[in-house]
């Protein structure tokens, strides 16, 4: 009950801090608006709005090759198949909070037979001695990065630049999950295409940091995305038309590729304002990107119930949901975009005055 009231007082909040809005009609009206009548749609994967896109966005990662996808889960099972199929090894390694692993219910192994390797601990990202110290021949490794599950962790630009060098001379190809990885170039002070070279292929979405309807771009070499094509269409991914997501996720790169800088500011100003309060602290506790997870050193329905008081007494909502961890703890993941901005300063600090005034009463 305390779950829905929180989501019920977060979505009337006149302001709220994460995101870029709502996911309703008019992201796509928005799109739709600046574009001729007369565009003629993609088909079955081909046609002048698909192909100018994928150039675009190889341009963009600095590989020969993009091919747009419908959706992350496809174009990196596919990925995977391809190095797997290639090297005549069907195993790969990837962190153990790998979005293949914890939420897309065996695909890569019940459709693809592919056996992964989980490296690190779970609460870590993986490190060089992670890698130099398989003792199992492998196709692949992936690296997430950010690491969403663990707060958007990264590793060490020295650290990707040396596990890059040891895949090359081991034969093993190094797959990027940069879901968000336009939104950790502020941190590392590389350009994308910069970091992408360190990498075999790469995966971006479009509705995550820039807040498309959906899809995806695999990059790679000319013969990599070739053959990604082809799974693509053995997957069901060439609908007879992408147009409106290829339309929305080109319109909305162009609008936010260029506030990364200002979503990793405004993260690392909103992650103090949770640490100064009694008993709560952020992963990481200086974010590199523009999320993190907060965590609340308090039961879950106590944390629900102040909440909504504060969100009802200032009109500034932080978060429709909090989880669990422990019987006394629970937290929630927090992206920034266009939102945070749109708050009076004034207004955000009375919120986390108020906040904090409430935790210590408790």
């Amino acid at each position: 009950m305390g779950e829905k009231r929180l989501f019920e007082a977060y979505r009337n909040a006149p302001y709220s801090v994460p995101g870029h809005g709502k996911r309703n009609l008019d992201v796509m009206k928005e799109a739709l608006d600046r574009l001729d009548g007369d565009l003629e749609s993609d088909i079955y994967g081909s046609g002048k709005i698909i192909e100018d896109f994928q150039e675009k966005m190889a341009d963009q990662l600095g590989k020969e090759r993009a091919v747009f996808f419908p959706s992350g889960t496809m174009a990196q099972q596919i990925a995977l198949r391809i190095w797997c199929d290639e090297k005549e090894v069907p195993k790969v390694a990837y962190h153990p909070l790998c979005h293949l692993e914890i939420h897309e219910e065996d695909g890569l192994k019940k459709l693809h037979g592919i056996e992964p390797i989980l490296l690190a601990d779970k609460e870590r990202v993986i490190d060089l001695e992670d890698v130099t110290g398989l003792d199992e021949d492998i196709a692949c490794l992936l690296l997430e990065l950010p690491q969403r599950e663990i707060g958007g962790q990264l590793p060490e630009y020295q650290t990707l630049e040396a596990i890059s060098r040891f895949c090359r001379e081991k034969g093993i190809k190094l797959h990027l999950d940069g879901a968000r990885l336009f939104e950790v170039l502020p941190h590392y002070g590389k350009t994308a295409s910069e970091i992408c070279d360190l990498f075999d292929s790469v995966y971006i979405s479009f509705y995550k940091g820039f807040g498309g309807i959906a899809g995806a771009i695999l990059a790679g070499s000319e013969a990599f995305t070739e053959k990604s094509k082809v799974w693509k269409r053995r997957h069901g991914g060439d609908l007879i038309s992408l147009y409106p997501y290829i339309i929305s996720a080109d319109y909305y790169f162009d609008q936010r590729v260029g506030k990364m800088d200002q979503y990793y500011e405004e993260a690392k100003e909103l992650a103090a304002h949770f640490n100064d309060c009694e008993g709560i602290s952020t992963l990481p506790l200086k974010p590199v990107s523009n999320m993190f997870h907060v965590i609340f050193h308090y039961p879950q329905k106590q944390i629900e119930s102040i909440l909504i008081d504060v969100y009802e007494e200032t009109g500034v909502g932080l978060t429709g949901y909090v989880k669990e961890i422990t019987e006394n703890e629970c937290a929630y993941e927090v992206s920034i975009g266009d939102q945070y901005q749109t708050i009076p300063k004034e207004k955000l600090q009375a919120t986390f005055t108020l906040l904090n005034k409430k935790l210590t009463i408790k």
